[in-house]
Order: structure tokens, then sequence, then C-alpha cells
């Protein structure tokens, strides 16, 4: 076509087919990389249309990549990207000088394609990126599984796969290395502006919890939140609970990049190793219809009741809240299944209950919740979405006078506390108080133990005793044991006629 597409000597200008021969380079067209940098540099405006499709990293020319990352970021910031305005950037890159300095950049303006067969350009650059992907994937499952390790199991290199295959699938690319500070201030410029844009300002999912949320500035993408409790203390409930408000308020849309998907609430899942599905949507009907647990479990309802029960579960079966009942799940299945179901259905939070049930591969138990801490936080990273992993409390804390938990609760291992972006403990005190109620003769401690608990009933405490981006606290809720609802608590200046 014209002399850009032979000035990498020795590199073909594609490789037809997306297959690699043995000793033959990888899938890739030169030519296209260079007409597409020529389009975008001649008008901006065609980089709207293609940023969508792919970015940096599926240039197979490091140089090329380099020029896309520049333009884009200026283009981003509403600045003109020429080769003249990029000459100041790229200058000194020796990459460039090889190819002939600012100079390159001039001619690639100058082979510029049309605008209308950009995104075909596009297309064409990150199908065969993917195809590259997919060799070198090939390559590793086949020499790993040609490496007799007695330590690796074929089971456990096929889950490695489809990691691997799923990273593929969602993100372009097997292995994201190095991302450059640029990037990665873009990033975190975007997440700050859909924080501002969104109602509350909260730059996460919201709980659906006034307080909570305020607190944590909502579940955020990648964090991994430890909800951890004395048993009876209420950790499945307001688990439960803050899926039920999340699936509850799920709206899809178009986001602010321009992509679709989840604008409100999200999809959910539900790991529950501990009750079974059945027993898992009872206490969310419990909660929906206002009827008591204990009395569905019986059948022990008015008319009324039964009705608001089966209105409850009509509104709720378009709710997308996921459950699975599996037993004593290894960490690895419950990373694969997470993965199929962010797939398939899309996933937006991930709950799981409790983490103590989850199982490894280590023989020492203090390394096999390291482990499963571990597991769980990859997974927040890897999907991209907020994790909440229940967990339980050593009986330490009973022995105190302050039965308030702290952080060295933790049972097991130390590692949750460490993986943990968020430690959160339930406590509810009315639960220890009721147990100490005096005898009828001494009319004086009754009558003081009774005013203690009016003062603690219906209510309920989540202290945050670690957040790695946010204050440490208390936050005060409701709790109505009848229908295990958490809820938000008004506070006496709210109970003005305004409010």
């Amino acid at each position: 076509m014209n002399e850009l597409a032979t000035i990498k000597s020795g590199v073909p200008e594609a490789i037809n087919g997306g297959q690699a021969q043995d000793g033959d380079p990888m899938p890739h067209s030169i030519e296209a990389e260079q007409q597409l940098l020529g389009a975008i540099l001649t008008n901006n405006d065609i980089y709207d249309r293609v940023a969508s499709v792919i970015n940096a990293s599926h240039f197979y020319d490091p140089v090329h990549a380099r020029i896309y990352e520049v333009a884009a970021a200026r283009i981003a910031k509403n600045n003109l990207a020429s080769p003249v305005t990029l000459k100041a950037f790229l200058e000194d890159d020796e990459g460039l000088k090889e190819l002939g300095g600012p100079a390159y950049l001039a001619r690639l303006a100058a082979s510029a394609i049309s605008a209308y067969a950009a995104k075909d350009y596009a297309q064409m650059i990150y199908d065969m990126a993917i195809r590259r992907e997919l060799i070198g994937l090939g390559h590793d499952i086949s020499s790993r599984a040609q490496t007799m390790d007695v330590a690796e199991e074929p089971r456990e290199q096929i889950v490695q796969a489809e990691q691997a295959l799923y990273k593929l699938s969602e993100q372009g690319k097997t292995d994201s290395g190095f991302v450059s500070f640029l990037k990665a201030v873009t990033q975190a410029v975007n997440t700050a502006n859909a924080a501002y844009q969104r109602d509350g300002g909260l730059a996460g999912v919201s709980t659906g919890l006034i307080d909570l949320d305020k607190k944590l500035g909502g579940l955020h993408p990648s964090d991994l939140l430890i909800l951890a409790g004395r048993p009876s203390m209420g950790k499945t409930s307001l688990a439960t609970n803050i899926a039920f408000n999340v699936a509850k308020a799920y709206k899809k849309g178009i986001r602010p990049d321009g992509t679709e998907g989840t604008i409100q609430g999200g999809v959910v899942g539900f790991y529950s190793l501990e009750m079974s599905s059945e027993q898992l949507a009872a206490r969310i009907l419990s909660e929906a219809s206002e009827v008591p647990s204990e009395q569905i479990r019986r059948g022990d309802m008015t008319e009324q009741e039964f009705r608001r029960f089966v209105d409850a579960a009509k509104a709720l079966e378009a709710c997308p809240l996921y459950i699975d009942d599996t037993p004593a799940l290894p960490i690895a299945q419950l990373a694969a299944r997470a993965r199929r179901l962010k797939r398939t259905h899309g996933l937006d939070l991930l709950i799981i209950d409790y983490l103590q049930l989850c199982r490894g591969t280590a023989d020492n138990r203090v390394q096999e919740i390291g482990e499963i801490s571990m597991g769980m936080k990859a997974i927040a990273k890897e999907l991209n979405i907020p994790v909440i992993a229940l967990s339980q409390l050593s009986r330490g804390v009973e022995s105190r006078d302050d039965k308030r938990p702290q952080l060295s609760d933790l049972r097991e291992s130390g590692s949750i506390e460490q993986d943990a972006d968020v430690v959160m403990f339930v406590f509810r005190e009315e639960y220890y108080k009721e147990r100490e109620k005096p005898g009828e003769h001494d009319l004086e401690r009754m009558a003081a133990w009774q005013e203690e608990m009016e003062r603690l009933h219906a209510k309920a405490e989540v202290i945050i005793g670690k957040q790695r981006h946010g204050p440490i606290g208390t936050v005060d809720l409701s709790f109505e044991s009848r229908f295990t609802r958490f809820g938000n608590l008004v506070k006496p200046w709210q109970q003005e006629p305004e409010y």
C-alpha cells in the first residue's frame, strides 16, 4: 500500500487466518495499527468510536501501544492529539527513534484511513490480540499438562485454565502485568467522577442502609469485606438484608463511560454454606412480607399474612439474587462458580456465609484459613466486585465484661484481618443484657434492668474495626428480631414533624 507497511523490517503485513505455526510470528497486522493510529491523529473523534473495542495492550508493536496511550490520555482531557502535540511526549522514546523519530508520527497521519473503516480496523487489531493470547494460553496449558507434578492435580489445572480463559473473555488479556501511572490515574479520576455524579456521593454499590453507606461510601469493587460476630448477633440476617436491598434496587442501563451494565443496585451471588437455599429464601421473604420467620416455618399464618407472603414472593421472582447452598465448597470451586455466574447472568456483589465453612488445600488449619481469605480477595480483584465474607469470632469475647468484639477476636487466622479491606462486627447488646435478668424479688435491680432493656430494645451496632480507605467507628442500626431485619435507625433529632 505504501512505505509504512514495510517500515518494520522482517515483519509481514499480516498473518491471515489467526493460526501461528511453529517458528512463525504471532498473528498481527502492523499496517492496520499504523492506519488506525493515523486516522486518530488526523481526526480525534475516531477515538470515541474505537475506545470501546481496543486499548493500548491490544497493539502488537509496543511503540504503537505507547502512541495510542498518549493520544488517548490527551483526547480524554479534551486536548488535541496530533503529530505536533504528541511529539513533545514521545521525542525521547527509543522505540520511536528506531522508526525515524517524530517524523514517523507525521507519516502515520499521512497514511490515515477513512473514518468509516476505523472500527473495522480496531476490531481486526483486537481479534489478533485475542488470538495471540489464546495461542500463548494454549501453549501454557499444554506444557503444564505434560509436566507430571505430584503437587498439582489435573483438576487444579482445569480451574486455572478456566480462570485464564475467563480473564481473556472479559478483559481481552490473560495477564494485566504492569499498568502505567497515567492509566491508573485516569481510572481513579473516573471512579471519583462516578461517585460525584451519583446521588449521595457513593462510589460503590449501596447497601440500602444509609448510615452504613455514609461510613463505607458504599460497597466498592475489588474490596473484601469481612462481616464478623458471635452466634445470634445477626451476621446472616444483615448479609441477607444487604443482598435483598442490592438485588431489589437492580437497574440496567448505559453507564457514564457509554457501556451497558448495572447503573443501580446489582446482581447478587449468595453462597449459603450453612443454611439451605429454602431457609435463606424464607428469611428474605419474612423481611419482605413482615411475617415472622418462625410462623412461616410452622405455617401458622392468618389469611392476610399468607396473602402478604405470596405477594412478596411474586414481587421477588424477578430479583437477580442467585443462591448456591453447596456445603464445604473448596475455594477454587467457589471462584470458578462465581466466574460462571458473572459470565452468564452478571455479578455485582458476592456474599459468602461463612468463611470458615469453605475448604482449602493446606493441612494446617491456620494456613488453610489464610489460603481461603487470600482466595476471596483474589475473587474480588479478578471479577472487580465487592465480596462480603461472614466470619466467626473466638469465644474470648464472652469472657470479657465489655462484649464488643475487636480485631484480635477474629477466629483461627490473622490473615483474615490482613487480607480484608474492611472488617465489620455485628453487636447487639440487648442479647447479652437479656441474659442478665435479675430475680423477681430484687425490685430495684429489676427496675434498672427493665430501663436498660428499653434503651437497648431493637437496636444493633455495626462496629467498623478496619477500613483501608476510610474511617473506623460505629454505625447504629435498628433490628426487628421478628422479621430478622436490620434498618436505618431514626435519630432523636429526626423525630421532629419535618422528618
